[in-house]
């Protein structure tokens, strides 16, 4: 096989490469009804080498959604319960003793995979939580002080459930930075949910995806060639200056204790730049930047207690700081 091609079949061509990624919502749609934003987001996150947090109530297919994209794109992936007792050993391997010889050997935990599923992570305590701190910044996992590299490419989609708070932990904030995108996972739409129960009753297997028709349409290959598109996509001053400007205002806003770190504004760029390319343009407008502005800033600040009492959310402050932050021309 050509060393520019992967197992699906794809080269390394940028515009190839955008076709194969434009499937991606097809190809899941035959596992996964709806959820296309989400599939978009975590598609972004793919081209930015970030990670996503997908929260929603128990049933929305989260689970479903990650085992079907990895699927999709021909990656290994794999899935731990975040549970709390769950050690960081257990997510990141440990140092085995071999008594035939007498030596110590590295065991590989699930971190070792290209697409990480971290189920109800917010149930695990800290220590284990930020075993994976070291594996989403550096991609490496260092153990009895030996870096280990991590397959390429690496992502963890995390879920947390957002209306049971008891025997969880919340996300610290230095966790929190450390994902690109914060997904919400709605529920369906009474047509979607309609849809589900036909294919069920038609004997749809959500832990058969291959029976499902679900094949590779995607691989390492168009990722890297889609990555290296998206580094070439322009940005003119203007369109970073709206970028630092809408950041700043989160800093300053009365409802908001804790605003959005020069680290999410340059996140905010990352994501608008590839959702700038997925579009099909080698450039940025603010339209990208606006797309893009909940799910990569809506994890990143935090209410006051007196406004979350009366009910403001972090995307109508977001939503608010979008409508008077002035759009370039």
């Amino acid at each position: 096989m050509d060393p520019t091609t992967d197992n699906a079949g794809n080269t390394g061509d940028p515009a190839a490469a955008r076709a194969a990624l434009e499937t991606l919502r097809t190809e899941i749609a035959k596992a996964v009804v709806g959820q296309d934003s989400a599939v978009t987001g975590l598609v972004v996150a793919l081209l930015c080498r970030g990670h996503v947090l997908l929260e929603g109530v128990p049933g929305v297919a989260k689970t479903l959604l990650v085992r079907t994209l990895a699927s999709a794109l021909e990656l290994d992936t794999k899935r731990v319960q975040f549970t709390p007792d769950l050690m960081p050993s257990d997510v990141t391997g440990s140092l085995v003793y071999d008594t035939r010889t007498a030596e110590f050997s590295f065991q590989p935990g699930p971190v070792f995979t290209n697409l990480l599923l971290a189920d109800e992570i917010n149930r695990t305590p800290p220590k284990t939580q930020s075993s994976l701190l070291e594996a989403m910044e550096e991609r490496q996992v260092t153990v009895d002080g030996t870096p280990r590299l991590l397959p390429e490419p690496f992502l963890v989609a995390a879920t947390q459930n957002p209306v049971e708070y008891e025997g969880t932990y919340p996300l610290p904030e230095a966790q929190l930075d450390r994902f690109l995108l914060k997904l919400t996972i709605p529920l369906p739409s009474r047509q979607d949910e309609i849809d589900v129960l036909t294919r069920h009753a038609a004997g749809f297997n959500p832990r058969d995806l291959h029976a499902a028709g679900v094949r590779p349409v995607a691989g390492p290959a168009d990722l890297d060639a889609a990555r290296a598109a998206v580094a070439k996509t322009t940005v003119s001053p203007e369109i970073t200056a709206y970028v630092v400007d809408i950041c700043r205002a989160t800093r300053e806003s009365p409802s908001l204790t804790l605003g959005v770190s020069p680290r999410g504004a340059t996140a905010l760029l990352a994501t608008s730049r590839a959702w700038a390319w997925l579009t099909g343009r080698d450039y940025v407008i603010p339209d990208d930047v606006k797309a893009l502005a909940l799910p990569t800033l809506r994890h990143r600040v935090q209410l006051r207690p007196e406004a979350e009492m009366e009910g403001v959310t972090a995307d109508s402050v977001i939503n608010a700081i979008l409508a008077h932050v002035p759009v370039p021309r």
